[in-house]
């Protein structure tokens, strides 16, 4: 395996110097370099290409997270592809023969040695149950596993290498490493995208924003499904980009049906987002299918994301924040969402409400129609990571799936806009926000918090009594920056000390001066005001230094 490795480390550095990334070649090959320098984003996209498959995926993984990286590397990032070619039919049948509990033939009636698709971790045969019904079989690539777990261990030792510098531990590269680890390696795991897909599937079977019947995810046939193979039931169309609409359900009117398609994607993952709280992470064209009979297909559901309810709230407040353009509530909705990158970097919040407010200026005179959602989180985010705070991943991942969805929908009908669509659900949103789904429920968990706190209180209030009457109470105060207030009173203190010296030192010669002079008493004097002058001096000079 350490051959294996070393040959593999050997390969990187040859792209590496082919590209000339001199840093990431030093690197490696010396084990130390100064501050990083990234490549262009293309060059950066190149290098990714080149070191297929894991690096690549790794390179998908990474556009999911504008809080880390520019808009520039995003975008570029988020066109990577990978350009594996297919498996052989020999080697893939015989995965398929290991994952079932009996022979091919009796499960399927046929399966295309064909793929209809291939990516870096699996590819898509489509294939007929001995049922007679359709299905596509999503098969993992014999050697990807291993090909996996030596990609992450090298990218581990790179992240390890770089914990030492100031950009390592800006961005705690030690911790991202372990995290994209952990998203690859759930990847080649098909039990858990097909648990993500059954749960998809039955969020959006039912809704009050859009016909439930008009958009589908494929429904999963567990009895043929393992960690390595996913059979699905195949949906019938084209990506949405390439659909030939007939206007069908609309009496033949091709642009209503356009919109009403339009509405139907936007609404579908709004409730994925401000409802449900699990939501597709990677909702691009390829994903999105226009079946033949007219409905919307929802696929490949590998890559999702989750938020709390906490966070729901914080997102739909954000939004009516942009649509304000009101850059003070968006810098504390923010606050809200991240933490601190590092104690000693605190967030410049100054600096962040100036940028936010820079960066809806650019809006105040126009109409929402011509506000993209998508960019507008994107570039929020990279103003908090500009100053010091750290956005969880599920809130990149939902700025990425944002920005996919735009991009898909205005390509499929460019009248479309994000803002214009949530427009009509905000008083649902607010009554959820406030009464939940069930407020029968919402009330009655009120009514036991405020029943719990009523039967403390009484207790809570006599132990303090108690403390207070025994004289045994102490107070924890934590106060932010407490030692440079100490030290600003101290460098006062011994300023004001200082010019008490100078001035008793002056008075002092003034004193001798006045006296009978004699020689001793007139070098006395000099000496008080030399002392006198030399400190004041000094003083001046320090108090001018600091400003």
């Amino acid at each position: 395996m350490t051959a294996i490795v070393n040959t593999r480390q050997r390969e990187i550095v040859e792209v590496l110097i082919r590209y000339g990334w001199d840093y990431m070649r030093q690197l490696l090959t010396l084990g130390q370099g100064d501050e990083p320098e990234v490549p262009a984003p293309e060059i950066l996209c190149m290098i990714l290409t080149d070191l297929e498959p894991v690096f690549v995926k790794l390179g998908q993984l990474m556009s999911t997270r504008p809080d880390l990286l520019p808009p520039a590397y995003i975008e570029a990032l988020s066109e990577l592809q990978s350009n594996v070619p297919p498996v052989s039919w020999e080697e893939i049948e015989a995965v398929l023969q290991k994952q079932l509990p009996q022979p091919l033939e009796q499960v399927f009636e046929r399966i295309e040695q064909v793929p209809v698709a291939a990516g870096s971790i699996a590819q898509t045969h489509r294939a007929v149950l001995k049922t007679g019904e359709q299905v596509a079989i999503k098969v993992q690539r014999p050697t990807v596993e291993d090909i996996v777990r030596r990609d992450i261990g090298i990218f581990k030792q790179i992240a390890g290498l770089l914990s030492g510098t100031d950009f390592g531990k800006r961005y705690s590269v030690v911790a991202l490493a372990d995290e994209f680890g952990r998203s690859l390696q759930h990847e080649l795991d098909f039990t858990q995208e097909a648990s993500y897909t059954d749960q998809l599937r039955k969020n959006l079977s039912e809704s009050s924003w859009f016909d439930a019947d008009r958009i589908i995810v494929p429904k999963v046939y567990h009895q043929f499904s393992s960690k390595k193979m996913l059979v699905l039931e195949w949906l019938d169309g084209v990506p949405i980009l390439r659909a030939q609409l007939k206007g069908i359900g609309f009496e033949g009117d091709i642009e209503a049906e356009r919109k009403a398609i339009s509405t139907l994607c936007f609404r579908a993952f709004f409730q994925q987002y401000l409802v449900d709280g699990f939501f597709h992470a990677d909702p691009h064209p390829g994903n999105l299918f226009y079946l033949r009979d007219g409905r919307v297909g929802l696929l490949d559901c590998g890559m999702m994301g989750v938020l709390n309810p906490r966070m729901q709230s914080i997102i739909v407040e954000l939004v009516l924040a942009i649509i304000d353009l009101d850059a003070d509530r968006c810098t504390q909705l923010t606050l809200q969402l991240a933490d601190p990158m590092d104690i000693n970097q605190p967030p410049n919040l100054a600096q962040m409400k100036s940028d936010y407010e820079k960066l809806l200026r650019r809006y105040y005179n126009l109409s929402l129609s011509n506000v993209n959602l998508g960019e507008v989180f994107s570039q929020i985010l990279n103003a908090a990571r500009q100053n010091n705070l750290r956005v969880p991943s599920n809130v990149g991942l939902l700025t990425k799936s944002i920005a996919n969805l735009e991009g898909a929908g205005r390509e499929f009908n460019p009248d479309v806009n994000a803002l214009d669509e949530i427009k009509p659900l905000m008083r649902d949103l607010f009554r959820l926000q406030i009464a939940g789904e069930d407020p029968i429920r919402s009330l009655l968990r009120v009514a036991l918090e405020f029943k719990q706190l009523s039967l403390a209180s009484p207790r809570q209030f006599g132990f303090l009594l108690n403390r207070l009457s025994s004289e045994t109470l102490r107070w924890n105060v934590a106060i932010e920056d407490l030692n440079t207030v100490r030290r600003t009173i101290d460098n006062a203190e011994n300023r004001r000390s200082v010019s008490t010296v100078v001035a008793a030192l002056i008075i002092g010669a003034a004193i001798v001066s006045t006296a009978q002079v004699t020689p001793q008493s007139q070098l006395i004097a000099n000496i008080l005001f030399g002392a006198a002058s030399f400190l004041g001096l000094w003083l001046i000079y320090r108090i001018l230094r600091s400003r």
